[in-house]
């Protein structure tokens, strides 16, 4: 037997042994991050994914804006999440190349979960603004979270 068969050969082995096990995964949620710390580091934090929690605030839908590509993005709308020590801006992309009607997840005083991915200043790239996507120019100090999945907190 070659050595690429004896590979193959445990890894088939274990992946039996791991589908033959009848015990749940742990799941452990992610804690979530201090709205404090990404705006003290943001550098460090800079294409991170977080949880934050907080409360929505400043609910506003945007225009449809256009990509790079040519297509408009549509229902996109931005945010501010404030915690009990800060807040940051918080921006839900569109969805692009087809017009649809999309309200925002969340209204103004809700608390909230959310999952998203840290943009931090003077790195380049895009951010969306009240004026659809706008490039980052270096002076500029933007930290702004970029929302994947929102959910409401039920205490």
């Amino acid at each position: 037997m070659t050595t690429e068969a004896r590979i193959i050969a445990l890894l088939i082995v274990l992946l039996l042994t791991f589908l033959g096990t009848n015990r749940p995964t742990p799941v452990q949620a992610e804690e979530p991050t201090s709205i404090q710390q990404i705006l003290e580091e943001p550098r460090v934090y800079h294409l991170r994914h977080v949880t934050l929690r907080g409360i929505a605030r400043d609910v506003q839908p945007l225009e449809p804006y256009p990509i790079a590509n040519g297509d408009n993005c549509y229902g996109a709308y931005l945010f501010r999440l404030e915690d009990d020590e800060a807040t940051i801006p918080v921006a839900v992309l569109g969805i692009c190349g087809r017009p649809v009607v999309r309200d925002p997840e969340v209204e103004d005083g809700d608390r909230i979960e959310v999952s998203a991915t840290i943009q931090a200043p003077s790195h380049g790239g895009h951010y969306l603004s009240f004026k659809g996507l706008k490039a980052v120019t270096e002076q500029e100090r933007v930290v702004q979270a970029i929302a994947d999945r929102i959910l409401p907190i039920v205490e």
